[in-house]
């Protein structure tokens, strides 16, 4: 609550209008915005040719569920950097006076003066506390999309990079399945087990069912990597990253060990259902319902 409080109170004070600049003889809010929109677009990713994107799928296999999956992240990319690049052509067209500035652009021109994502780019993507942090991860997010597509299947994923984790995890759970003549989608658990490899670049190759991913940070406690469990958090240490975690699927019916904490995954620190993707066994030596009261998740994004 006092986190959440306090962002409040720091994206009221970033929305305050700032004093006109140029009457202290720096830049007009018009030239810092054109300035920033020309760097926008200079660094802002090309649009993804969907002939190229429908004859690389075709090679690694058109029906398969994971890159069905990718298909869809991709056009969503996609509509995200048309938004953006739209709109900063259409914002330096309205300084120039070329164009008339509707609202939309007024807006935007707000937003990008004060270092905030416009409302509409916000609608189309993510969320992101500034635009630093927002375009940083538009350029990130793509390099993951471009990588995947055009040099086939990684060995390991960046879930925060994903519009929709949720079914990323769906299609994981749909490949293991049809890879075992018998089984139905409907007995398929979910299972993962927490690795010790630290950073993606450990990683030589794919598991042999299931996927790595990472970008996940503890909230509430920190891993143990020797005993490979919970462990109270860091003092003055709000998040903690998770070791690459294997995500994978299986038809048995039988309980989960008592040991285990069910962790709960959020896309943001604000837990609602529409922040949830999944959850998460963490083994724990204590009882589960201490990690419970200790209100410990996992994030994928913490900017």
């Amino acid at each position: 609550y006092q986190i959440n409080t306090a962002n409040d109170i720091l994206d009221a004070l970033i929305r305050v209008p700032p004093q006109d600049s140029s009457k202290s003889g720096g830049e007009t809010k018009e030239s810092v915005v054109s300035r920033m929109a020309k760097e926008m677009l200079d660094k802002l990713p090309a649009e993804y040719v969907l002939h190229e994107v429908r004859r690389a799928l075709q090679e690694m296999g058109p029906l398969e569920p994971i890159n069905i999956f990718l298909r869809l992240e991709i056009d969503r990319m996609n509509k995200v950097i048309c938004t953006v690049r739209s709109d900063l052509l259409d914002l330096q067209l309205a300084i120039d006076g070329t164009i008339i500035m509707n609202d939309a652009l007024r807006d935007a021109l707000e937003a990008i003066f004060q270092a905030r994502v416009p409302e509409l780019w916000a609608k189309v993507s993510w969320e992101s506390s500034t635009l630093g942090f927002w375009f940083t991860e538009l350029m990130e997010r793509d390099q993951q999309f471009r990588r995947w597509c055009f040099k086939g299947k990684p060995s390991t994923f960046w879930i925060s990079g994903l519009f929709n984790p949720t079914g990323f995890l769906t299609a994981m759970r749909q490949e293991v399945t049809r890879a075992h003549q018998g089984w139905a989608l409907d007995s398929v658990s979910q299972r993962n087990k927490v690795t010790n490899y630290r950073n993606p670049s450990e990683v030589n190759e794919s598991p042999n069912e299931g996927v790595y991913i990472y970008g996940l940070h503890l909230e509430g406690a920190s891993w143990d990597m020797k005993a490979g469990c919970l462990r109270e958090s860091t003092p003055k240490i709000l998040y903690e990253p998770l070791p690459l975690l294997h995500v994978y699927a299986i038809t048995s019916t039988s309980g989960k060990s008592p040991d285990v904490y069910e962790c709960p995954v959020y896309k943001k620190a604000m837990r609602t259902d529409s922040t949830y993707i999944t959850s998460i066994d963490l083994k724990s030596e204590c009882n589960p319902n201490h990690w419970i009261l200790r209100g410990v998740a996992l994030l994928s994004d913490i900017k």
